[in-house]
């Protein structure tokens, strides 16, 4: 027979560990996603740790500003236009920004920020492995005041990606209608999203009718094109010429402070650096000035 303080020990030890036991199953069962301090910044990165999930302010935002931003001049304008219909309450489309890398495609996004970030906008990126969780931001901003813009950068799948149909679906052909307050924007170096293959072509039909060849893709390559199709607005980017990459050279020399003189010398290093990059891009075009401004100066 087991004496009362006994029991009353072995019932406190067993509570002990079934509390213990508790403790650790929730750190592995999902966790509801918790509104972060939406004062706190104009931009969040979500970020997902095992079962938990939760929105990081951005302390150190981008300071990019449409004006930063040379030969691209209607991708900017497509994009602002968007965006002010977006902020002013009236109907705007998810956007795709698609072309050569380095061009600006992202730092576009970050100037749109930062231009109607006072007007109400905010931004929520999410990388490309957590868009299965995109229901679960929406709804989590669906009753706030401001318009939120999902960033997903650099996007493109792979076969059987999860996040692949959870954003088609987001994107249109959910039962669930995405609210007014949310667009996505997304960028990529190409424009349809899934990698073409040449088995997708044999499904493929031909006919003939009134002397023309129609063609048919098959059900693979609808798919494939199907997710870009549903963003409302695409914007294409392209390679710089000589002459804009320069200009481009020139406007991030001036931001560092440098005059015309040494900017005029600074053309051929500049030439050579993009040769020696492969690339004549904007992003190739920032990396050296950032180079030639830390020098301090410019040498024949």
């Amino acid at each position: 027979m087991v004496n009362a303080p006994d029991a009353s020990e072995a019932l406190v030890a067993v509570l002990q560990r079934a509390d213990a036991l508790l403790t650790r199953l929730e750190a592995v069962l999902p966790q509801p996603l918790t509104p972060p301090d939406w004062d706190a910044a104009v931009a969040f990165r979500y970020r997902k740790r095992g079962a938990s999930a939760r929105l990081e302010p951005v302390k150190h935002l981008s300071a990019i500003r449409l004006a930063d931003l040379k030969e691209v001049e209607p991708q900017k304008e497509r994009l602002l236009r968007n965006t002010r219909q977006f902020v002013q309450g009236q109907p705007a489309n998810n956007v795709l920004l698609t072309g050569a890398r380095g061009t600006g495609k992202s730092s576009l996004i970050k100037a749109c920020l930062n231009e109607f970030a006072g007007q109400g906008l905010r931004l929520i990126e999410v990388d490309k492995g957590d868009l299965v969780d995109l229901p679960d931001l929406a709804d989590l901003v669906a009753d706030r005041p401001e318009r939120f813009v999902i960033f997903c950068d650099d996007l493109s799948f792979d076969e059987g990606e999860a996040g692949y149909k959870a954003l088609k679906s987001m994107l249109d052909g959910s039962v669930a209608a995405a609210t007014d307050n949310l667009l996505i924007y997304a960028t990529s170096n190409r424009r349809h999203l899934l990698p073409e293959q040449m088995k997708d072509n044999l499904a493929t039909t031909y006919s003939e009718r009134d002397g023309n060849v129609e063609v048919h893709p098959g059900e693979a390559v609808e798919e494939k094109i199907s997710l870009s199709e549903r963003f409302g607005m695409w914007i294409s980017f392209y390679s710089f010429s000589q002459q804009e990459y320069l200009a481009i050279v020139a406007q991030w020399l001036t931001h560092f402070g440098l005059d015309a003189a040494r900017i005029e010398a600074a053309r051929p290093l500049a030439l050579v650096w993009a040769l020696e990059r492969g690339s004549r891009s904007g992003r190739v075009a920032y990396q050296f000035a950032r180079d030639l401004a830390g020098q301090g100066q410019v040498h024949d």
